[in-house]
């Protein structure tokens, strides 16, 4: 049994009986506006006091007792009905975890950050807290489209495959987006200049079409050799397509139709689910929600492929400093989250370069406390001019110790074993 298989089996009798355990580390730093209780993060009292403090003391206390014996049961279904026993779990899990609090997560976390690339064990917010995020995103973009044998990127997606197997080693969970170049001009995923790319990767007859099918191989190909030390296969969220309500990318609004959008996206999980295997993806679409809309339920629901098609409901919100309209939003993803029964989170978020001192706290922590929302996801440090997430040196550091430290906020130490079933959950 390998130390991380231990370790998961401890966090389990500890944290998962009941949903109830979990243990926060608490922070000392400065002032805030949020309110943490006075007894958060005091040294828990002697359970053995003496005898004169219980006259009539329980000779064989449980130390992990389960307040709510009979949990309500839920059925959840899955797109891919022989998903792995893993990969069921942590579906399982991003449905209840939301009832204990959101999971933080950041892109690209492990592998580079505002001043550094690459570096065993690193991770921005680590220095800035002592702990890994709940969440590593990453991007399978480069690793699926001609950029796959370019020996630059060739390295890079060793990188890539390394960071996601220290992410799962630690428990944590992985969830990937794709920006995939344009397979019919050559562009990037920005390319919008050609209305026909889905249509004409749709037609078989095309020669994008099967150069589409030769990037749907190689995620499979990557998916399907993607294990871990104790040779199962990780989980990935995975997360295609994303930002479709928008117009600049090539699969987006404006280069698409309904009909092709719900087709590409129905194409891509019957090849990879039906024809090619992949049994370890749970499958993840993510509209634009930056700016307060009329309709902002209908936005999550834009060019919907069918509950039968999608697991989990995301959204990617860049709404600046206009807290309004993350708060209508995520408003709005809660209330598609109960009808489709399919959990829900932010998949990417933050201010770039422009955090103000009580950001993670009152922008982010604010909203989303008591919300069933399992995430909350960071954009990439890439360098100086381009960071979303906590780093050492940013005006919001000592105010992401305190977002840390509140009990709503759920780190990589904080979490269960989210590869192991919940007792109260089922899939099918």
């Amino acid at each position: 049994m390998t130390t991380a298989c231990i370790a998961r089996i401890l966090r389990v009798s500890f944290l998962f009986a009941g949903w109830t355990g979990f243990l926060l580390t608490a922070v000392s730093c400065g002032g805030s506006d949020i309110d943490i209780p006075d007894s958060y993060g005091q040294t828990a009292p002697d359970r053995n006091p003496g005898s004169g403090s219980d006259p009539d003391p329980d000779p064989d206390p449980d130390p992990n007792p389960d307040p709510d014996p009979d949990p309500e049961q839920v059925t959840l279904t899955m797109v891919d009905p022989a998903a792995t026993a893993e990969t069921q779990a942590l579906y399982s899990n991003l449905w209840t975890i939301a009832s204990r609090g959101f999971m933080f997560g950041h892109h690209d976390d492990l592998w580079y950050g505002r001043y550094w690339y690459d570096e065993p064990g690193g991770s921005d917010t680590k220095a800035v807290c002592g702990d890994y995020p709940a969440v590593f995103s990453v991007d399978f973009g480069p690793l699926m489209d001609d950029r796959f044998d370019r020996e630059a990127d060739m390295r890079e997606n060793e990188i890539r495959r390394r960071v996601i197997l220290e992410a799962y080693e630690r428990g944590e969970v992985v969830t990937a987006c794709c920006h995939l170049n344009n397979p019919l001009t050559g562009g990037d995923s920005w390319d919008n200049s050609h209305a026909g790319v889905v249509k004409a990767i749709l037609d078989e007859s095309t020669a994008a079409h099967a150069k589409y099918m030769e990037w749907l191989d190689r995620v499979a190909d990557f998916a399907n050799n993607l294990r871990g030390s104790d040779g199962r296969l990780i989980p990935v969220i995975f997360r295609p397509y994303h930002e479709h309500t928008q117009e600049w990318s090539w699969w987006g609004a404006k280069c698409t139709t309904e009909e092709e959008f719900v087709g590409f996206w129905r194409m891509t999980v019957r090849y990879l689910r039906d024809t090619k295997g992949v049994h370890n993806f749970i499958y993840a679409i993510s509209p634009q929600m930056d700016a307060v809309y009329d309709d902002p339920v209908g936005r999550i629901l834009f060019r919907w492929p069918g509950d039968q098609w999608v697991d989990f409901i995301g959204m990617d919100c860049y709404h600046g400093r206009n807290t309004a309209a993350f708060e209508s939003n995520v408003q709005a993803m809660v209330e598609v989250r109960g009808p489709r029964h399919k959990p829900v989170g932010i998949t990417e978020t933050g201010l770039e370069n422009d955090h103000k001192a009580d950001y993670w706290t009152q922008d982010v922590l604010r909203v989303l406390r008591g919300e069933p929302c399992a995430m909350v996801v960071a954009w990439r440090n890439d360098n100086p001019r381009h960071a979303y997430g906590p780093y050492p040196s940013d005006a919001s550091a000592e105010d992401f110790k305190l977002f840390d430290a509140d009990e709503w906020t759920l780190l990589e130490r904080d979490l269960p074993d989210m590869y192991s079933m919940p007792k109260n959950v089922t899939v099918k």
